[in-house]
This record gives structure tokens, C-alpha cells and sequence, in this order.
């Protein structure tokens, strides 16, 4: 089990974001496609297409990770419900946050594994590897739930463009 992480967020002041965009997903395995779809859109928006390839594996670990272990079996599937998970893509100007909603207060659980070739069970070392750095935290109030995040830092812009 991993404890709530909150180092290397960002500042959580609204007004420092210089971007940011979300979408709800549906409780179905087809909602990764569509975060990857959303995610390209997103940072070719903020010509950040560059950095799409390492950002869209880690959106799809995490968007599946929520999917897979933070819905019951037994989670209606009801169109007219608001959908479960929501992803955030948050930019700031040296950070990329991405971070998936999901209902569940269990932890994100990493498993340690010695098989590469495995088809499961390496969705964290992943987001591990592919990102600056991860983490996640409980919701509060009455949204309930989690969010694990994950940061990439950007370069720095290049004075005068």
C-alpha cells in the first residue's frame, strides 16, 4: 500500500495554471482511447505535441488503473449517471500534471514484478518511469474518491519567443 503522496504537486492556486482541461469518462474500457484522443487534442492545443507519446502512456496506465481496480464489478453503468473517472491535464509553465479521478479511497497498489513480458501489473512502474514524478491523495467533503496524479516538468521557454 502507498501513502498519500503530495510532494512535487504544483501550487494548487487556480490562477497559477496557465492551462487547464478535463473530461469525464465513461465506466468502460473504451474510455482510454478516448482520454488518449482528448490528451492529444489537449497538447497539440498547448503545442506540447512533442511531449504526446510519454504523457498519453501514462494517461492510459492511469485512466486503466481507475477503470480496472477503482469501479467494482458491480458499478452500474448507467448513461444518464455521471461518469466515475475524469481526467485533468493541468499546465503551468515549466509542468504537466495529469491526474484521473476516480470513486474509490483505496490506495494505488504497485506491484512488484520481476516479468517485463507480463500483459498486467506494471501500470505504476510505468507511470514511475515515464514521469518526473507521481503521486496521489484522498478527496475530501463530498466528492470522495481519489486522485493519483502524475508530473512532467517542460522545458523552460526560450526567451524571446
Amino acid at each position: 500500500m502507498l501513502e498519500p503522496l503530495r510532494q512535487g504537486l504544483p501550487p494548487l492556486d487556480p490562477a497559477a495554471v496557465s492551462n487547464a482541461a478535463s473530461c469525464a469518462l465513461p465506466a468502460r474500457y473504451e474510455a482510454v482511447r478516448e482520454a488518449r484522443q482528448f490528451t492529444r487534442r489537449t497538447l497539440d492545443g498547448w503545442d506540447l505535441g512533442d511531449r504526446f507519446d510519454d504523457v498519453c502512456l501514462v494517461v492510459s496506465e492511469l485512466v486503466t488503473n481507475a477503470l480496472r481496480h477503482a469501479l467494482p464489478a458491480n458499478t452500474p453503468r448507467i448513461p444518464e449517471q455521471s461518469p466515475p473517472v475524469r481526467l485533468h491535464l493541468m499546465r503551468w509553465t515549466e509542468r504537466l500534471v495529469c491526474a484521473v479521478r476516480d470513486p474509490s479511497p483505496d490506495s494505488p497498489i504497485a506491484r512488484d514484478t520481476d516479468d517485463f513480458s507480463a500483459e498486467s501489473g506494471r501500470g505504476l512502474f510505468l507511470v514511475d518511469s515515464f514521469s518526473d514524478s507521481w503521486g496521489w491523495h484522498p478527496l475530501a467533503g463530498t466528492l470522495g474518491g481519489k486522485v493519483v496524479w502524475a508530473l512532467f516538468r517542460l522545458p523552460e521557454p526560450q526567451s524571446g519567443e
